[in-house]
């Protein structure tokens, strides 16, 4: 069964930077329902824009918890 959970990042452009030069290993963020959410920075990399990144996502798990994808939802 396919676990899908929604946040949202706002990022400021200096903190994104860390994340695309792998200064940062992480990115943590509090769901939409209030849960502590952890995962690869690496696969935010795409997302950022001039100014960070900012936006509402959603992301999928599989059963054994592995990340199947990323998506941007809205700005």
């Amino acid at each position: 069964m396919v676990k899908v959970l929604t946040f949202r990042l706002h990022v400021d452009r200096e903190e994104a930077m860390r994340y695309y030069r792998g200064e940062a290993s992480a990115v943590v963020a509090i769901t939409d329902s209030g849960q502590s959410l952890q995962f690869p920075a690496l696969h935010v990399r795409r997302f950022i824009t001039q100014t960070g990144i900012h936006g509402r996502f959603k992301i999928r798990f599989d059963d054994n918890h592995k990340m199947i994808n990323l998506e941007r939802i809205s700005d």
